[in-house]
């Protein structure tokens, strides 16, 4: 049967398949083509072949320094983490434990900031204080990422977002967020055009494998080292591109 206005198909001939069909052969032979590329990756890994998990057969030589020389949480970690921060164009303050409520407090009235983002499970003595002598009305409203969660829209609107992360890499100026308590899921902290993160200092560690040996692969890992930014254009620096322009962190001593 063809529908109204469809040319009926010459005796003999199959009717031409439509869009969805086309794009469901193309589907199947993208899909075909991977696993041919991983069946062929895999061909010398003993039961490879077999139902189920793959074995782990094929030891992975990992003889690389597993540790920086500084140790985690150190002043020479921090100090390093601090070079590299600055040099990507990030602000970076140190603060003691009972500064960071009015630190930050200071930061966002600076900024003249009227909405961010504060994300579930931010430590409750961290919240930011109005500063002293601050005009009321001028005091920025905490936004939650609750049930439903905030749109793009929403936070497209908000002035910036204030996170913990769950750890920071000293060599490479990195901060590492997970999604744990306090950070948030990952668009909090790509489209808001500021983001202020707060870390504890013995969270900072050296090198990359130490940092990847305190987190879990199979949660949502986001790799900050400094405000977004690219030179892939006339190899001009561009700043938020794909994510916030202005970072600022603040470390966690004492």
């Amino acid at each position: 049967m063809t529908t109204p206005g469809t040319p009926e198909p010459a005796p003999g001939h199959a009717p031409a398949p439509g869009p969805a069909a086309t794009a469901a052969r193309r589907n199947a032979e993208a899909r075909a083509a991977v696993l041919g590329r991983i069946r062929r990756a895999l061909s010398d890994v003993p039961g490879a072949s077999e139902p189920g998990p793959v074995p782990e057969a094929v030891p992975v030589e990992r003889d690389y320094s597993r540790s920086g020389p500084e140790a985690p949480g150190s002043p020479e970690a921090l100090r390093l983490l601090e070079d590299r921060l600055v040099d990507y164009k990030a602000t970076v303050r140190t603060v003691a434990d009972d500064a960071v409520a009015g630190a930050i407090a200071e930061s966002l009235a600076a900024r003249g900031a009227a909405r961010v983002v504060l994300p579930e499970g931010f430590p409750e003595h961290w919240r930011p204080e109005p500063p002293p002598g601050a005009v009321p009305g001028h005091v920025p409203r905490l936004l939650p990422d609750g049930d439903p969660p905030l749109t793009v829209t929403e936070l497209d609107a908000v002035d910036g977002v204030v996170t913990t992360a769950v750890t920071a890499i000293a060599a490479t100026g990195t901060l590492v967020l997970d999604g744990g308590p306090g950070q948030g899921r990952r668009a909090l902290t790509l489209v808001p055009d500021h983001h202020l993160c707060v870390i504890r200092a013995d969270r900072v560690v050296a090198s990359v494998p130490e940092a990847m040996a305190r987190l879990d692969p199979a949660r949502p890992l986001t790799f900050i080292s400094g405000p977004s930014a690219t030179s892939d254009i006339e190899l001009r620096r561009v700043e938020g591109v794909h994510g916030p322009r202005t970072l600022e962190v603040l470390l966690v001593t004492g």
